[in-house]
């Protein structure tokens, strides 16, 4: 059997991007998630925007406003008070 290295992070190995994909993944989901709990309208750009996003950082940021904010596409917005 092949010892396998990941040499990660940063290394851009399939296994780091496979890993970074998985974790925004779960994010976008859970920013979803606290969205549709707390009854707010998800559109179809919204959606679209949380899922697409592969930047972790942004995604934390989402995910930490999903519980404050009044419309989901006010997690967008730069420089609100949320932010």
């Amino acid at each position: 059997m092949q010892d396998v290295v990941t040499h990660f992070p940063g290394h851009g190995t399939l296994f780091e991007e496979k890993y970074l994909e998985g974790k925004a993944e779960g994010e976008a989901k859970g920013i979803l998630r606290v969205l549709e709990v707390r009854g707010l309208a998800i559109s179809d750009d919204v959606r679209a925007r949380i899922t697409t996003c592969t930047d972790l950082d942004r995604l934390h940021d989402w995910l930490d406003r999903s519980g404050t904010v009044e419309r989901a596409e006010d997690l967008f917005v730069e420089g609100s008070p949320d932010s």
